[in-house]
């Protein structure tokens, strides 16, 4: 069984997505808005699959003073609204001084401490994610030592290991590249599953809109919470002279 670790952190305004009110038509509020739906649609997923959930949050201490809020009850109140039993479902604080050390600590916990086979790393951010996708890196994950999922940019939205890499400054951009050079570093067989949309910034958010919405209108399957925030928010992608753009009713 895989544990699929969900780092998240508490949706605020400047908190999370930070470059969407300069990108998108979105305000702050309305990105914590998305990235709360982002992330229930990922903890669903992960749920759904034949892995374990881990919820990685930041603490309080963690946060600027101005968020006077208990991280863990919120998102332990947004995951329950997504899972079918959040009994089975973990939650640990974060422990480390930026992203990559945060998951490394967490991955090489659970694979050195815990003596778990597999663990990953889900990105938020990635509502596409489904169970298809974890499973089938499940399934890679037997027979390879790290198994990641591309995004866009040169960018990851999942990273799976058997086996620990050095995780330092393992972000770095392009993060593909850098988590390859690290698995191949330690020896490791690399494989990969589907490429799909992280949501940072108004391209991303269009990407991932117009992916929403060409599967809403072929009858697929579409990340619930994520779909709905759309449709509230009215976003669409249309063609001004000639390019894509993403707008409001």
């Amino acid at each position: 069984m895989t544990v699929v670790a969900v780092p998240a952190t508490l949706p605020r305004p400047d908190l999370v997505l930070s470059r969407l009110p300069d990108t998108s038509p979105l305000s702050a509020d309305e990105a914590a808005e998305l990235y709360a739906a982002m992330f229930k649609d990922v903890v669903r997923a992960a749920d759904a699959s034949g892995g374990e959930l881990l919820v990685n949050y930041r603490a309080a201490d963690d946060l600027p003073d101005r968020y006077d809020s208990d991280p863990e009850a919120e998102l332990r109140a947004l995951t329950a609204a997504a899972v079918n039993d959040i009994v089975d479902v973990r939650f640990e604080v974060q422990v480390g001084s930026n992203r990559a050390a945060r998951v490394g600590n967490t991955i090489t916990h659970l694979l050195d401490e815990e003596g778990v086979r597999s663990a990953a790393v889900a990105d938020p951010r990635a509502p596409l994610l489904g169970r298809s996708q974890i499973d089938s890196a499940a399934m890679k994950l037997r027979t390879n030592e790290l198994v990641l999922g591309p995004a866009a940019g040169g960018r990851i939205y999942f990273a799976g290991c058997t086996e620990p890499i050095d995780f330092e400054d393992v972000y770095r951009p392009p993060a593909l590249e850098t988590f390859s050079t690290r698995g191949h570093d330690a020896g490791h067989d690399i494989e990969f599953v589907e490429s799909l949309p992280v949501v940072e910034d108004g391209d991303d958010l269009l990407t991932l809109c117009s992916r929403i919405r060409s599967r809403v209108t072929a009858g697929r399957i579409v990340p619930q919470y994520t779909t709905e925030l759309l449709d509230d928010l009215g976003l669409f992608v249309t063609d001004e002279d000639g390019e894509a753009v993403l707008v409001r009713e």
